[in-house]
């Protein structure tokens, strides 16, 4: 808690003051893509830790960023639990400008796809941190809504933990889950299997995933180790479509297009490593990813099939040297990124070929002052090239094209604490997004790529924290150019570069211990995302809401635990409307869910409910009172945990 943390920079500054750079491994500064103390958080970041994942039942990584650190999702199209995530009003296009971390790899995609969070065990994740607003110096394309950082749980020498999930509920859906973990001396290893199912709320929109996760590391001290891991998943999923707005009030739960499936297979190996050399810390990530799509969709009884391939290799070696200036603790961090990308595909209406590679330099330095009053500043540059090929002869708007864009990025940052438990933090800076090769294979002009998306970032916070209580808020603006966005009113529907574009709002966050055994916590978001320039200048943009608000209560008792939580969502416009002229708009919802559960020695026995109101409603509509896709209604769920 934060009453501990002028204690933590003291002694740091202390033993750095007295000593040489290498002795002061024990402080770590989270943020800087290392390994860190959980108590030095990234500066306004929210933590969700293991302990609020397990006590609300999260079943996946997605449903506990929603769910705990009230971050607004939309119902995936393909039935699958992995919701697209939006930090600060993005839209349509808010996973293309969020970055997902675990334990140091970028998961984010370069398509136009979701991030895949179902297949990370749950039992494995440490803690997640979610970081709002520009942070492309650490993190490069797409960071200017922020990031999400999910960290593994470090193996203990001499430990083991094992654990046997099961669980059902409506719709037919069911899941298993077994994983364990062994550690000795100097060598660890985790594996966790996991399949799951669910006919899903609406018709045709089965899905079913299996998926293994295992991995082993070496270590010799918190410093040095190596490892690997290796993370394979199958789904199978059957497409509702969308509906008319007299569809979805007729009955929500109907499909249209009740032959069309997909299906996908995604595999990842990553190694890592880290070493201590000199007073230097040294770290590296190879990743690879394969990952290999099939679509059917049938249209006047036709079928018109589709399989692409993709392929990723991420290599991300980086330095750390943490030393003392003048009695204040420093952090230095430099880094490259190489990340090379290709997809092939075979479908009857494309034979897309697309390749992009990206090199990344990056520098940021981090200062802690006036140990008392927990004083920090950090900058940081970063310098990104990105090479990118598309070919395509059955294309239309695009059919090839060969580009090299380069991006700047910058910030600066700081916080202090003036008063006891009290503190002020604010943060500058330039973030990018380039169009990937969703975005340019349907482009206003043939042959020419997007030009890449910028902007200028600025954010101002306070928060106050004690052991029982912690209030964070924050006012924020990002100024876009050239937004990389879908406009269905150009052309018959364009990826294109918008008119300047703006997301401006206030972000407040607050968690309250009641006493031992009650804790409460909220999260509010206001966020005004409006053309600053063009023919739309002043409007509203789409898909947007203007409010959320997710709280929550939750109590543990003697081998007890109970979670309820709600979440409001405003009205937003729908997909096309961008001139804000539609007779309608989405309309605004209010979603309930909750948990109980009771241990039996080694086993617990839990209750849970989702939309628990069984409240109609949709978060996805891509035109005027058209193009809908209903979000789930009520679904309640029995499992069983056995911990050996």
């Amino acid at each position: 808690m934060t009453a501990f943390r002028p204690c933590l920079l003291a002694a740091a500054v202390s033993l750095c003051f007295a000593a040489h750079a290498e002795d002061v491994g024990t402080v770590t500064v989270t943020g800087s893509r290392f390994d860190a103390d959980p108590a030095l958080a990234p500066i306004g970041a929210t933590i969700i830790s293991a302990d609020e994942i397990r006590r609300a039942g999260a079943g996946d990584v997605n449903a506990a960023i929603r769910k705990i650190g009230g971050v607004y999702g939309r119902q995936s199209l393909d039935g699958s639990p992995d919701f697209g995530l939006d930090l600060r009003g993005f839209g349509v296009n808010s996973s293309q400008n969020l970055v997902i971390v675990l334990d140091g790899v970028r998961l984010s995609e370069s398509e136009q796809a979701t991030a895949i969070l179902s297949t990370i065990p749950i039992d494995t994740v440490e803690r997640i941190e979610i970081t709002r607003g520009g942070a492309s110096v650490l993190y490069g394309d797409g960071a200017t809504g922020g990031v999400i950082n999910i960290v593994t749980k470090r193996p203990s020498a001499n430990s083991r933990r094992g654990s046997v999930f099961v669980e059902g509920g409506q719709f037919r859906a069911g899941e298993v889950r077994v994983s364990g973990a062994q550690a000795w001396n100097n060598f660890a290893a985790d594996a966790t299997l996991d399949t799951q199912r669910s006919d899903n709320y609406r018709d045709n929109n089965d899905f079913k995933q299996t998926h293994f996760s295992g991995g082993a590391q070496w270590f010799a001290n918190q410093f040095d180790r190596i490892g690997f891991r290796y993370e394979g998943a199958r789904q199978d999923m059957r497409l509702a479509g969308s509906l008319t707005e007299a569809e979805f009030n007729a009955n929500p739960r109907q499909t249209k297009t009740p032959n069309d499936n997909g299906s996908l297979d995604s595999d990842r190996l990553t190694v890592a490593g880290q070493y201590r050399v000199a007073g230097h810390d040294l770290a590296a990530d190879l990743s690879y990813r394969k990952k290999t799509v099939e679509s059917t969709y049938f249209y006047g009884g036709v079928p018109s099939v589709g399989t692409y391939e993709s392929k990723q290799l991420q290599f991300s070696p980086r330095v750390r040297k943490l030393g003392a200036i003048n009695g204040m603790v420093n952090e230095l961090v430099a880094g490259v990124d190489f990340i090379k990308w290709e997809r092939t595909t075979v479908s009857d209406y494309s034979r897309a070929d697309a390749n992009q590679k990206s090199k990344a330099l990056y520098l940021r330095d981090e200062l802690r002052f006036d140990a008392a009053h927990e004083g920090r500043v950090s900058a940081g540059v970063r310098r990104e090239i990105f090479d990118k090929d598309f070919a395509n002869p059955l294309g239309y708007a695009t059919t090839g094209y060969n580009v090299v864009q380069g991006l700047n990025a910058w910030e600066l940052q700081a916080s202090y604490m003036p008063v006891s438990d009290v503190t002020v933090f604010g943060k500058l800076g330039q973030s990018y997004r380039v169009a990937n090769s969703d975005d340019n294979a349907l482009t206003p002009s043939v042959n020419k790529p997007l030009a890449p998306q910028q902007s200028h970032d600025a954010e101002l916070g306070l928060s106050y924290a004690t052991a029982m209580r912690k209030i964070t808020a924050r006012v924020f603006r990002h100024n876009l150019t050239n937004e990389i966005f879908y406009d269905p009113t150009v052309n018959f529907g364009v990826n294109t570069n918008l008119d300047p574009t703006r997301r401006q709002g206030f972000e407040l966050d607050a968690e309250q211990r009641i006493d031992a055994a009650w804790a409460v916590s909220a999260h509010y978001q206001h966020v005004q995302a409006k053309f600053r320039e063009g023919v739309n200048n002043g409007k509203e943009m789409v898909l947007v809401p203007n409010n959320t608000l997710t709280a929550r209560l939750a109590w543990t008792g003697d081998g007890q635990t109970a979670d309820i939580g709600a979440q409001w969502v405003d009205k937003q416009r729908y997909g096309d409307d961008f001139n804000n002229t539609c007779a309608g708009e989405i309309p605004s919802y209010t979603t309930l869910d909750a948990r109980y559960a009771r241990k039996f020695g080694q086993w617990e026995w839990a209750v849970s409910g989702q939309n628990l109101a069984d409240k109609a409603y949709f978060s996805q509509a891509f035109a005027c009172k058209g193009y809908i896709y209903p979000s789930n209604g009520r679904q309640l769920k029995i499992s069983a945990r056995y911990d050996f």
